[in-house]
Formats: structure tokens, C-alpha cells, sequence
């Protein structure tokens, strides 16, 4: 932390985890000492590598602000991860109740009776945090092989949800058995409740012919035919029908 008669900086380090391809960022907290608005500025000896927010601003009495500096990213890592870049945080008091749009270029110029605080501020690179390291490294290793794509048949899945293979072959055609038998019941059902049905017309039928041979009987004795010859009759007519339905 810097301490000056205006403002506190901390850090006095821009620290950087770098990486390449991404754009990493730092804070800094800038706390007004004093009772008076302070503006301020913050210029880089490397402008078109770093984005700062806000670049200029007021700090209230008492109160502390924070500035965003980005570094944009980077493709090249720097040799022994040394960075020469540097800052310059400005401050200066300013007028009661000045706002940001309040501060210009002007204020920060060395005139004789203003008081403008100067804190330099260096640049650290810190490497990439071990764990994300070895992740990122462990991911690049691992070889990619279009050869040999993912096939639900290996007999390396051996998992409960697995549907290939002997097991889901055997539930297979134990469901097919079953399926099978089921089908020859439902078969056998119909067919005793057709012979059932035929057996009940057949039963009404005879129960007619009975009744009609009754009144036969009576008919025949009435008129002197034979009963017997009549039955006889009957038996013969009853015998072929069922014949010619076979």
C-alpha cells in the first residue's frame, strides 16, 4: 500500500496471472484521506496493451473508489514472465462537489501552489494457478482417435442400463418364449370356446328334433306308423348332418 497526503493505494502491484489468448484483469482501491474531493488520473507507459476504468475520476471525501485496469489478450508470453510495463496514478484535490466530467488534462500539470501526488505503479506476471495447470495440460494430452468411435456393443460396458451382449440376449428370448406360449394360449382358448359354442347349438338342435320326434310319436300312432321307424329316422338324419359339417 502507498500513502500519500491524498489518497492510499493498494497495491502498488498490478498483478497479472497471465495467460496466453485471454484477457486478465487487476484492481486497484483508491481511499481519499482527506475531508476535500480528489481527482485523479492513471496513464501507462503501454497503452494500447492495457484498458483502464475509469482512466480518470473523483474520489469522495473519506470514501474509496476502485479502478478495473484489463490487460488485453496476449499471444506471446514474455521472456522469464517479466513485464517492464508501468503506471502512473495522478491525484489532485478538486473543487467541492467536482464530478469525473469536472477533470481535465489541465489539473495534473506541475504549476507552482498545487499540490499533485504522484504514485508509480509496477507490473507483476504471476503463472497460471497449479491445478488449472495441470488440468489444462492433462486435457491437451489426452489423444483424440476418430478411429475408434464410441460403440454400445463393446463388451467393456458392462452397466445395468447395457442392452447388447449374452444377458439382453438371453432376457430376449426369454421374453420371445413366453410371447410365444402366451400366443398359443390365447389360441387354444378360442378354440375350446368355439367347440363350446358348437356343442351348445348342437345340444339346442337335438333338444328340436327331440321335440319334433315327440310330436311325431304322437302323429304316428294317431295315424299307425311305426314309433321305431320313425326314431330310426331321425338317428339317420342327425348322423348325416354332423357328417357333412365334419
Amino acid at each position: 500500500m502507498s500513502t500519500g497526503e491524498l489518497l492510499s493505494v493498494d497495491p502498488v502491484e498490478l498483478k497479472f496471472t497471465f495467460e496466453l489468448n485471454k484477457q486478465i484483469s487487476s484492481s486497484l482501491q483508491l481511499t481519499n484521506k482527506t475531508d476535500n474531493h480528489v481527482g485523479f488520473k492513471v496513464k501507462t507507459t503501454n497503452p494500447k496493451k492495457y484498458c483502464v476504468r475509469p482512466n480518470t475520476g473523483v474520489v469522495l471525501p473519506k470514501s474509496t473508489c476502485e479502478v478495473i485496469v484489463t490487460m488485453q489478450a496476449q499471444k506471446d508470453a514474455p521472456p522469464d514472465m517479466q513485464c517492464k510495463d508501468k503506471f502512473l496514478l495522478q491525484s489532485v484535490v478538486a473543487s467541492p462537489g467536482a464530478t469525473p466530467k469536472d477533470i481535465t488534462p489541465e489539473m495534473f500539470s506541475k504549476q507552482a501552489g498545487r499540490v499533485l501526488e504522484e504514485c508509480k505503479l509496477k507490473v507483476l506476471y504471476l503463472p497460471p494457478n497449479a491445478a488449472t495447470s495441470a488440468i489444462s495440460q492433462a486435457t491437451e494430452e489426452i489423444p483424440f482417435s476418430p478411429k475408434a468411435p464410441f460403440s454400445p456393443k463393446s463388451p467393456a460396458i458392462k452397466d445395468k442400463g447395457n442392452f447388447n451382449g449374452p444377458e439382453a440376449s438371453r432376457k430376449y428370448a426369454d421374453s420371445n418364449d413366453k410371447s410365444d406360449k402366451s400366443s398359443e394360449v390365447r389360441a387354444l382358448l378360442s378354440q375350446l370356446t368355439d367347440e363350446k359354442n358348437t356343442a351348445v347349438e348342437q345340444s339346442k338342435r337335438i333338444r328340436q328334433e327331440m321335440e319334433l320326434l315327440r310330436r311325431g310319436s304322437n302323429k304316428s300312432q294317431g295315424s299307425g306308423v311305426p314309433l321305431i321307424f320313425v326314431i330310426i329316422v331321425a338317428l339317420i338324419g342327425l348322423i348325416l348332418g354332423y357328417s357333412m359339417k365334419k
